[in-house]
């Protein structure tokens, strides 16, 4: 696993190792779960950012 796990933002799959083009994948992740969880992981970190964003304001 040198290149780690990948989300596909396309085809909605993981991916072992980097194998479509960047534009289309999150990651590297240590584990396929991880991968998995790519957009619910982006979506949480979205949300707090937005918090504390709004919090400052």
């Amino acid at each position: 696993m040198a290149d780690g796990y990948w989300y596909n933002t396309r085809t909605h799959e993981v991916e072992e190792g980097r194998q479509s083009d960047w534009s289309h994948l999150m990651g590297p992740y240590a584990t396929r779960g991880e991968a998995a969880k790519a957009l619910e992981t982006a979506k949480a970190r979205t949300q707090a950012w937005d918090d504390e964003d709004a919090q400052r304001s």
